[in-house]
């Protein structure tokens, strides 16, 4: 049923026992003074929530149609495309990223295997020549500066957040084995036959429908944030601020970002898209009598790969095959089998396969907060009705 809020900027869909958390959405706008944001979710394949609410840009409510930065959520999106590859016998994630893209091999990297890649354990974190905002477009000399590049020295064993390369390493062996582009290769693969409204390198077209992002509360631009130690160290250095990822002057707002298939943190959905991206994950990979990937290519990309507290943000991950898997921070909910991937600034995007859920929180005011609660209130609304 259609659903608006008296007390908020808020409205959309809920179907029937759902309407607790429509209001829970409300609160984030009412109490939590949240900007513009949108959030959705699927159960047992069917729309539940579809909901949005707030300004997409000064002086631009957001809309149905509105579409926004998802960040690194579009690791989530990836996941799909590495696991269609193996799924298909194209790509083994223990064989050595070498086998698939030889350039890789240079400066003692021959030993890397996919599975690495996919896991934030490949000791690429970052790219050590110094980059410029407008390097981020041009995924092929990203490519070569990693190709060339040796793995960090690190004490931790490698295993640390890659937030942006690991978009590059990806995109670099799906265009070796398939010949097409990442953003193709999901459009074509995944976004069209389940009908998402999900891009890794935006059609101009859909330019004017794209939410304006802002940094919020506790979210400094990154190179004001670093502290001298960080500034020092030259992994965390390389990872977070070469160039720094959130300054002042945001390039992900920009016409350039949108198109570039930046694929560790540029994708651009709805949330509605997201949600059903996730309850067909969930599902086991099929949804509508469309299939995308068999039960088991899910099940391996759930598989525990890696888990550690990562040493240069001080926070516990654990990943399967580029899906971010459940941590005790409990980004995904309740659910202890979730799954998906939350992006920079507060969004939150997974699947709960017990309960037979997709879900998506997309919003356009980034939060340092690691306590965010703009999405958890709401999670947890929707996990207590589909559990009663």
């Amino acid at each position: 049923m259609n659903w608006k809020s008296e007390s908020a900027p808020a409205q959309g869909y809920v179907a029937p026992g759902f309407e607790p958390v429509a209001e829970e959405f409300a609160r984030n706008f009412s109490e939590r003074k949240d900007v513009g944001a949108a959030f959705a979710a699927t159960h047992e394949g069917k729309l539940v929530v579809d909901l949005w609410g707030g300004a997409a840009a000064p002086g631009t409510p957001w809309a149905a149609d509105t579409l926004q930065v998802i960040y690194s959520g579009t690791k989530g999106l990836m996941a799909a495309c590495v696991l269609k590859l193996v799924e298909r016998g194209q790509l083994d994630l223990n064989d050595p990223v070498a086998d698939y893209w030889p350039e890789f091999a240079q400066a003692g990297k021959g030993r890397v295997l996919v599975r690495h890649v996919t896991s934030h354990t490949a000791g690429l974190p970052g790219v050590h020549a110094p980059l410029t905002a407008d390097d981020y477009t041009d995924y092929e000399k990203m490519e070569a500066l990693l190709a060339a590049q040796p793995l960090v020295q690190d004490p931790n064993g490698y295993r640390c957040y890659h937030p942006v390369t690991i978009g590059w390493l990806v995109g670099a062996l799906v265009r070796r084995i398939d010949g097409r582009t990442i953003g193709s290769f999901f459009a074509d693969e995944i976004a069209a036959p389940l009908g998402l409204e999900a891009y890794i390198g935006l059609p101009e077209a859909l330019e004017p429908r794209v939410g304006r992002i802002e940094l919020g509360e506790g979210m400094l631009p990154f190179d004001e944030a670093f502290s001298d130690a960080q500034r020092q160290d030259p992994v965390f250095a390389s990872a977070w601020g070469n160039p720094p990822l959130f300054p002042q002057e945001l390039a992900w707002n920009t016409r350039a970002y949108h198109a570039a298939e930046i694929a560790g943190a540029g994708g651009i959905a709805d949330a509605r898209s997201m949600a059903r991206f996730y309850g067909c994950m969930a599902a086991g990979g099929s949804v509508d009598g469309v299939t995308v990937l068999r039960p088991e290519t899910v099940a391996l990309g759930r598989s525990e790969h890696s888990r550690f507290m990562d040493p240069y943000i001080a926070e516990a991950m654990a990943f399967g095959v580029c899906w971010a898997l459940q941590t005790p921070q409990g980004r995904f909910g309740p659910a202890p089998d979730a799954f998906g991937h939350s992006g920079a600034g507060g969004s939150i995007h997974g699947g709960w396969p017990t309960e037979g859920c997709g879900f998506s929180y997309v919003m356009n005011q980034m939060r340092g907060d690691p306590e965010d609660l703009r999405s958890r209130h709401v999670l947890k609304r929707l996990h207590e009705i589909v559990r009663a």
